[in-house]
Formats: structure tokens, C-alpha cells, sequence
């Protein structure tokens, strides 16, 4: 557990489907970083460490974007990892805190591909991606996770509109989100009637790409901002090419270490109030969950259609990726640590989960050939 290093503030930048013409992804993230800086009552000259993840931020580097910044920095970092950076990228944070190498410091992440940029990147992702997977059409991360998707439809017993009952309930989280980009309620019968991508991926199955970056701040807690409660991180795990490739992709790395997860944190699944599960696709939502050993009995179906589809279980609370926006992979993990600390703080509005004290978060990605190779997971808690 982390005694002497919390989040102390949150920022984010506008999120939209295509920038503007000056928008890229130094300006989203130069706000988003402006934002939490704002938000923890802090000045730019007293930040001593930045953590930076990017797709798009080429040809700079994390030294290029502080020095854009005007950031004089003792602790610098920049992530490659995709999925799992903004997980990466807290606990290293945490420990740099920690120790006293540096504090406060800024985590930042974002990008502004657009849909032709981002297309670019996933065909030349790796090399395994470039010379096997773009050669046969499977240039983006779509045609893999259909694939997975069809063995979790076929080993658990769901079906389409099991996916359905996320998407329908991540739209109303959006809905009360005012930084989601797709906030128009959506109903079952329009989810099953939208256009085939993959099969069986349809379009509401397949996270939307768009524009924007994320923040947060890690100080001691001490210099959290007063009459607001500090968040606390008191376990975090990653994994790493956990199955060399060599699995079906229906288990995530988090299941080689959830059980250490737990323990280490003294908290119990029924004790998680808010949960922030990576959404790049609806199977790895549950892929994740299971894995984590909140889906009791592996029962895929009954936890979607009921905890899911009833929202008896506050999941992606902010909308997920699916409906809020992915900014790009490395972003779409630090949005679920943001709105878990908003809503561990009681600063969540409209979609506030009533007495929030405890929140699971994951970062899953980087896809390799078959399916993600990186992984990572986080209980925070509210410090009263």
C-alpha cells in the first residue's frame, strides 16, 4: 500500500471525433495538463516528475513535450505499452513519490490521430503486426479481436445481445457525461442492426477513435487540496507477455496476479464500489472481470444480462472508451483512472455511485499477434 503518495488532482481536455485545424496532440495534452494542474492547486514550476504515453506525439519525446511545457523536471518517463501505459505509468509514479525521487508528479496521455493516422499506426504497430497481420487485412486490432470474440461467444454460451446490454449501459453513463463524445441513448434493437466490421463485431462493439488527452497529478497526500479527500492506491499489479502468444486470448494477463492483487490490498471483490475495466471490445470487458474473479461462477451471461444490463454493478462509469472516446490507447487507460478518483471523491455529478469508497481499475493492450500482451490492475481507495 501507498501511504505516502496519492492523486491529488484530475484534468482532461476536450474530446471530439476530429481535430480542428491547430488541434493536435500537444495542445490536448498541454490542456488536459493545465487542467490538473488547476484542479491539485499547483503551479507548473512545482511539478518535478511527468509521465508521458502517446501514439502521435512523433517526433517528440516526453523531454521535447516538458520542455514545450516549460517543465524542469528530476523524474521523467515515456510508455510505450498501449493499453496498460496509463497503469505503467501510475505505479511507477507511485513509487517515485514513494521514495521521494520526485513529487508532485504528471501523468499525461493523448493523441490526435485521426481515423487516417490511427489507421497507419495499427498496420505498423509491431513487427509481427507489419510483416504476418497487415499482409492478410488484419492491419488493425478489429480482425484479431473478432476472432477472440467468436471463441468467448462460443465457450461461455452468449450471445450478441449479451454484448448489447454493455453497450446500451455504457451510452448511459455517456449520456450523463458532458465530455463523452456519443451521448445519444441507444437501444438494443439499433445495436443489433448496426453495420457488420468483423464478424461478429459490429460497429457498437469496436471502440470509436477520437481526439483528446488525460491528466492526473501524484503528490504526497498531504498536499491534496483541502475539504477534498486524496486517493490512495493500496495495490497495483502488470503483466507482461504473460502466455507468450501460446493461449486462446479468452483469459488477460490480470488472472496471473489477481489473486496477489487482492491480498496484497486486504480488499475483497464485494468490497469494489466503482470498477474501470479497459473497453477496447466488449469480450475483453469480460475477459477482465472474470479474470479479476467478480463474475461469480464464470457466468459470463447472467453478469452481463444482470450486473451489466440492470447496472446493478457501476462499470465504466464515465462511458467507457466505447461511448466516451478513445484518445487513442495509451489515454483510454488514463480516463478510467480519472473518473475512478472523481468518483472516489464525490466529484462525479449527475452519474455519482452514491458512497463510493473503493475502485478496481485495468489497463489491458499492446496487442502483439493474437491478442494483448500487456496487462495491469489497481484498487484505490477514497483516504478519509
Amino acid at each position: 500500500m501507498f501511504n505516502n503518495a496519492a492523486i491529488i488532482g484530475v484534468g482532461q481536455s476536450e474530446y471530439v471525433r476530429r481535430p480542428a485545424p491547430g488541434q493536435n496532440a500537444h495542445t490536448f495534452i498541454r490542456d488536459a495538463a493545465v487542467a490538473a494542474l488547476k484542479d491539485a492547486g499547483l503551479d507548473a514550476g512545482e511539478i518535478q516528475g511527468m509521465a508521458v504515453t502517446s501514439f502521435s506525439l512523433a517526433p517528440d519525446t516526453a523531454i521535447d513535450l516538458a520542455w514545450r511545457l516549460g517543465l524542469s523536471l528530476r523524474w521523467l518517463l515515456q510508455d510505450t505499452n498501449g493499453g496498460s501505459s496509463a497503469m505503467n505509468m501510475l505505479g511507477h509514479a507511485l513509487r517515485g513519490v514513494e521514495t521521494g525521487a520526485a513529487s508532485p508528479i504528471l501523468l499525461v496521455a493523448g493523441d490526435a490521430t485521426g481515423l487516417g493516422g490511427y489507421a497507419k499506426i495499427a498496420a505498423n504497430y509491431n513487427i509481427a503486426t507489419r510483416e504476418h497481420l497487415a499482409p492478410l487485412g488484419h492491419g488493425g486490432p478489429n480482425g484479431v479481436y473478432a476472432l477472440v470474440t467468436a471463441r468467448q461467444l462460443k465457450k461461455y454460451g452468449l450471445t450478441k445481445q449479451h454484448y448489447g446490454h454493455m453497450a446500451i449501459a455504457q451510452r448511459a453513463w455517456a449520456a450523463m457525461n458532458p465530455f463523452a463524445v456519443y451521448r445519444t441513448p441507444l437501444t438494443m434493437e439499433e445495436y443489433l442492426a448496426s453495420p457488420m466490421v468483423a464478424d461478429p463485431l459490429t460497429r457498437y462493439d469496436c471502440v470509436p477513435v477520437v481526439a483528446g488527452a488525460q491528466a492526473i497529478v501524484i503528490a504526497h497526500p498531504d498536499r491534496c487540496p483541502k475539504a477534498r479527500a486524496p486517493v490512495r492506491v493500496r495495490a497495483i499489479r502488470n503483466s507482461f507477455n504473460y502466455d507468450n502468444q501460446e493461449g486462446d486470448g479468452l483469459e488477460t494477463g490480470i488472472g496471473s496476479f489477481a489473486e496477489e492483487l487482492w491480498q496484497a490490498s486486504g480488499v475483497h471483490q464485494s468490497d469494489i464500489d466503482v470498477a474501470s475495466i479497459y473497453d477496447d471490445y466488449p469480450a475483453m470487458v469480460l475477459a477482465q472481470l472474470n479474470d479479476l474473479g467478480m463474475i461469480s461462477d464464470h457466468d459470463l451471461a447472467a453478469f452481463a444480462r444482470r450486473d451489466i444490463g440492470e447496472q446493478r454493478k457501476p462499470i465504466n462509469t464515465w462511458g467507457g472508451m466505447m461511448s466516451a472516446g478513445q484518445p487513442g490507447g495509451p489515454a483510454g487507460g488514463l480516463n478510467g483512472i480519472s473518473e475512478a478518483v472523481l468518483q472516489l471523491q464525490h466529484r462525479a455529478g449527475e452519474r455519482q455511485v452514491k458512497g463510493a469508497r473503493r475502485a478496481v481499475t485495468t489497463g489491458y493492450g499492446m496487442t502483439l499477434y493474437r491478442y494483448g500482451g500487456t496487462a495491469a490492475a489497481a484498487i484505490l481507495e477514497r483516504m478519509e
